[in-house]
């Protein structure tokens, strides 16, 4: 089962993390190509080969692979062939979500759900995912994925959670003997990571990299204190939602070695660490982390949103996101909300402390950025009243805000994922023989990336969608979740 912020509440724990560029020999084709010709002309084409753009250009696809990019003078349509007009708006990549889960991995929701999560996710323009807490059912998504069954993102996903404590979908592990099975394990299951979350000691850390190693398969989790930033890029582990970021950037005099990764951001005692940040620690801790080339998903939307800035209960009732969310879910979240966000906590959790935290999760992203690191964009949905599908949009409107120009965020959803999963051969820009994992939106993303929200349609394989067909998908959503009308 998928564990959340929510969990945190009551000690539980969730998430991941992972190794440099993924092999490309370790894929397999992760979703079905449609058959025939598409031709999508009239568009400004946004490549992300580079930060510019194609106008007046068309884009030619066969058998779900891009034939043809360039002026559309020059286009020569095949008999047969679906032609879409683009109306004059803006074609880019696909977008990755490189951290998300589904409802229906837990109780709330019946496995039946997935085929309809994955819609509302293509139906904003996700065309490729990482899931990262895994389940047989999940498999089971990626194979019809795959095959074409059903109509999805291609799909890769992680391992139940390797953790030192019982909890739901996890493997217990704590010894050296227990943490090289469990490796073996997941491997064997076919999942394509294994997936760490807390409670691990340094030493069963260290058999889980090392065994992982052996076997090839990435490590993707979280990264405690006790091993640290620099250690777990030493060893190829990609970083996730900047855990251990601040622990690390805490000045030498600080009285305390705890700030707010994860879980310690519910205990308020853990926020006045922020008044010990040492800016100079910001840039050579980013600094070292480019260098060592491992990929860092940062989750800016999520952590910043939901404990920094803050969300009014009106402003999440009015989302659309809020009717896919389980009754009962949903209800749980509320009184987190709640209890978060109550007068009593404010006199140590207080606004310049919550500003100051996003300030420094943003200094962060921006030196990575600056330094060369490659940063991968994770939703971290369903998360904290944030949809799959919807909140990647709001991720990649929260790089921007950290400092990333439109096309730096961009990247972080179209050509890092693609080369950080060994695919960039396959997708991630719109090139000649690539996957046509395509999205018609309307508004140039380069000068305003909320743009990419605008969505007029989406090939997935060279498969068309308009509009009328993804508003169905999310209203499907809907139903399979929160039973919205």
């Amino acid at each position: 089962m998928r564990l959340t912020l929510l969990a945190l509440l009551t000690g539980l724990v969730s998430c991941q993390a992972q190794t440099a560029a993924i092999p490309a020999q370790q894929l397999a084709a992760r979703g079905a190509l449609a058959s025939g010709d598409l031709a999508i002309r009239n568009v400004s084409v946004v490549p992300m080969t580079s930060n510019a753009v194609i106008r007046d250009a068309a884009v030619l696809v066969r058998d779900g692979r891009i034939t043809f990019v360039g002026p559309q003078r020059d286009l020569r349509v095949p008999q047969g062939a679906r032609v879409i007009d683009g109306g004059g708006d803006y074609l880019i990549p696909g977008l990755a979500d490189m951290h998300t889960h589904l409802f229906s991995d837990g109780e709330e929701v019946p496995d039946s759900a997935g085929p309809a999560e994955l819609g509302v996710m293509v139906a904003n323009g996700v065309t490729a995912v990482r899931v990262m807490i895994g389940t047989p059912e999940q498999l089971a998504l990626r194979e019809a994925v795959r095959n074409g069954t059903i109509i999805g993102p291609q799909l890769w996903i992680a391992s139940p959670q390797l953790t030192g404590r019982a909890s739901e979908n996890a493997i217990v592990t704590t010894t050296d003997a227990e943490a090289r099975q469990a490796v073996r394990r997941v491997k064997s299951e076919g999942y394509d990571f294994v997936k760490l979350t807390l409670f691990l000691t340094p030493a069963v850390w260290e058999s889980i990299i090392s065994e992982a190693a052996k076997q090839g398969i990435p490590v993707v989790g979280h990264v405690e204190p006790d091993v640290g930033v620099l250690r777990a890029a030493a060893a190829g582990q990609q970083l996730e939602h900047l855990d251990s970021f601040l622990e690390a950037a805490l000045a030498d005099s600080a009285p305390m070695k705890t700030s707010l990764t994860q879980g310690r951001i519910f205990s308020m005692r853990n926020w006045p660490s922020l008044d010990f940040i040492d800016a100079r620690k910001i840039d050579q801790l980013a600094g070292a982390v480019a260098r060592s080339g491992v990929y860092i998903g940062p989750t800016q939307n999520v952590f910043n949103t939901a404990f920094g800035t803050g969300e009014s209960l009106d402003t999440i009732r009015a989302r659309q996101d809020f009717k896919h969310w389980p009754p009962r879910l949903r209800e749980g979240y509320l009184r987190a909300h709640a209890r978060y966000w109550a007068p009593a906590n404010d006199s140590l959790k207080t606004p310049a402390r919550r500003a100051r935290y996003v300030a420094v999760r943003n200094q962060f992203v921006k030196a990575l950025q600056d330094s060369g690191g490659k940063l991968i964009a994770g939703s971290d949905t369903p998360e904290w009243f944030h949809l799959y599908g919807f909140g990647l949009h709001r991720e990649l409107g929260a790089l921007v805000q950290a400092g990333l120009t439109p096309y730096e965020a961009l990247v972080t959803a179209t050509r890092n994922p693609a080369e950080y999963l060994g695919a960039s051969s396959q997708w991630g820009t719109i090139e000649p023989g690539k996957r046509a994992d395509l999205v018609l939106v309307s508004g140039n993303p380069l000068e305003d990336l909320t743009n990419t929200a605008r969505i007029r349609g989406v090939a997935v394989g060279g498969r068309w969608l308009d509009r009328a067909a993804l508003d169905e998908m999310i209203v499907r959503g809907a139903r399979a979740t929160g039973q919205a009308p």
